[in-house]
């Protein structure tokens, strides 16, 4: 405690939280999708927490926002085919970064009929693949509007 101007006991000031939200960032992604026997969707699990997830990375010097969406399917499930070059949607979410802050990341979403389904591939060792029917992958997914983005899609190609 501190006297104040007026001889009034003043509490110190609350420490900050350590966490502090920075200012909203862009992200690119794939909703990878096969057709046969039926439609179904590949989601990856997250390395942080093990939770469902479509692909997705940060915007890529050189690379347009689908090639970009495109290489992430590649790293992180293995998978290669016909991507969209305009997205079907976004959503929103908070990620935490390792030095505790956390960020809103809007992410674009960009679908990609599968065509290569890879054995091995960059991430293969720090993540799940699992293909999802068009309702169990908007069940299985945490952000609310990526649920939806989900349970609407409707492949064009």
């Amino acid at each position: 405690m501190t006297l104040s101007t007026d001889q009034r006991l003043v509490p110190p000031p609350k420490p900050k939280a350590h966490a502090k939200k920075r200012r909203a960032r862009r992200q690119y992604a794939t909703l990878a999708y096969r057709t046969l026997p039926e439609l179904e969707i590949l989601l990856v699990s997250s390395r942080e927490t093990a939770r469902w997830v479509i692909p997705k990375g940060w915007p890529m010097k050189g690379r347009k926002p689908h090639a970009a969406a495109a290489l992430e399917a590649f790293e992180e499930a293995g998978v290669t085919g016909t991507i969209s070059k305009s997205p079907i949607g976004a959503y929103n979410y908070d990620k935490r970064l390792s030095d505790g802050d956390v960020i809103t990341c809007t992410v674009e979403v960009y679908p990609m009929m599968v065509e290569v389904e890879l054995a091995d591939w960059p991430e293969r060792e720090q993540r799940t693949r699992q293909w999802f029917s068009l309702t169990a992958a908007a069940e299985a997914v945490e952000e609310d509007t990526l649920t939806r983005l989900i349970a609407k899609f409707k492949p064009a190609f």
